[in-house]
């Protein structure tokens, strides 16, 4: 146990260091590796993907908790358009928790591996907008039917959503601060939903290791928790430092590097 609280630990520094450096909740980088210290610690395989999840998930409560309130204190949350989709990110949330616990490790790690090789070529080569092209203003049901899938996809592959909410509120006229601090707002009740939901359909699961809380592992949880909040201002100081544009396509390698171990421990 103490192996792995301090494994976890490891975990929350590199998951704090990256959403300072990258604006991400975490999950891209904590469900692969929760899923190999899992399996380290000798759980079985389709326990530990579930378990990584759910963890991430929960983990991701405390991160998207801190990023509100600074975005809150700027005023770049448009509560109008977050409480618009939060009910249908909730109930995408749940739903995708649901069918996650449902599933095996086979089709999960395949879906989580194709979601971050997506990840690493928006990161090797993000998209630009035309100079004088102006946003998209989407209706209420358009956001409505995109929270859920935000929501639904987010709870499969155990992060905040931010790396799909961002491009949805850009496109719907906010701008990228705008979108930072109001994909804040809709990242916590992902989380909350996703970490509601897996503690629910994991109860009762037969093979469930100790200390853990349907599919919440509660020590890696707490792990990762307390020093991803610590790191996270670190990682804000570096990227004031570092160039941008190569901490991207550096982190789009380890992005596919991540999918392709992915791949070949399912194979």
């Amino acid at each position: 146990m103490t192996t792995l609280l301090l494994l976890s630990m490891g975990v929350g520094a590199i998951a704090g260091m990256l959403g300072g450096l990258l604006g991400l909740g975490g999950g891209i980088v904590v469900v692969p590796l929760l899923d190999w210290i899992f399996h380290a610690q000798g759980m079985e395989p389709d326990m530990a993907m579930h378990l990584a999840l759910g963890t991430s998930l929960s983990s991701i409560v405390f991160t998207y908790s801190s990023s509100l309130v600074a975005h809150q204190r700027r005023g770049s949350v448009l509560w109008n358009l977050s409480l618009t989709v939060i009910p249908f990110l909730v109930v995408g949330t749940l739903l995708g928790s649901f069918l996650a616990a449902r599933l095996s490790t086979l089709p999960l790690k395949l879906l989580f591996s194709v979601f971050l090789l997506l990840m690493a070529r928006r990161f090797a080569f993000p998209p630009k907008r035309a100079p004088g092209t102006a946003p998209k203003a989407w209706g209420k049901p358009a956001l409505r039917l995109a929270g859920t899938g935000i929501g639904c996809l987010s709870a499969l592959v155990g992060i905040g959503g931010g790396s799909l909410s961002v491009p949805l509120l850009l496109r719907a006229g906010a701008t990228m601060a705008q979108a930072a601090g109001t994909s804040s707002s809709m990242g916590l009740p992902i989380a909350l939903g996703g970490a509601v939901g897996y503690v629910v359909n994991g109860l009762g699961a037969p093979g469930l290791p100790e200390h853990a809380l349907g599919y919440v592992h509660l020590p890696a949880l707490a792990g990762i928790a307390a020093v991803s909040v610590c790191a996270a201002p670190v990682g804000v100081a570096l990227a004031h430092r570092l160039p941008a544009p190569a901490l991207k396509r550096v982190f789009s390698v380890l992005l596919l590097a991540g999918a392709a171990k992915m791949v070949l421990s399912v194979l």
